[in-house]
């Protein structure tokens, strides 16, 4: 999955931290959800008003799993 078109960093939203683009929600607030038990339906719900699609929601959890592989295993 290419996650780049749905995943911004601008340094003006939310200091720079990963977000679903053209909106305020982080990748961190989507794991902490996914953590906390909420499932992908759950968050688009939660995100209606947003029109949030599975997509993006997907999307942040493969740009977190990308950045905790290279982590740790360094760029290839």
């Amino acid at each position: 999955m290419n996650y780049n078109q749905y995943i911004s960093m601008d340094s003006k939203i939310l200091r720079g931290k990963p977000c679903i683009a053209g909106t305020r929600i982080s990748v961190e607030m989507i794991l902490e959800m996914l953590a906390l038990g909420d499932s992908v339906s759950d968050i688009l719900d939660a995100y209606s008003h947003l029109q949030l699609t599975r997509e993006q929601v997907l999307a942040a959890i493969m740009f977190a799993h990308d950045r905790i592989y290279h982590l740790f295993t360094g760029p290839n």
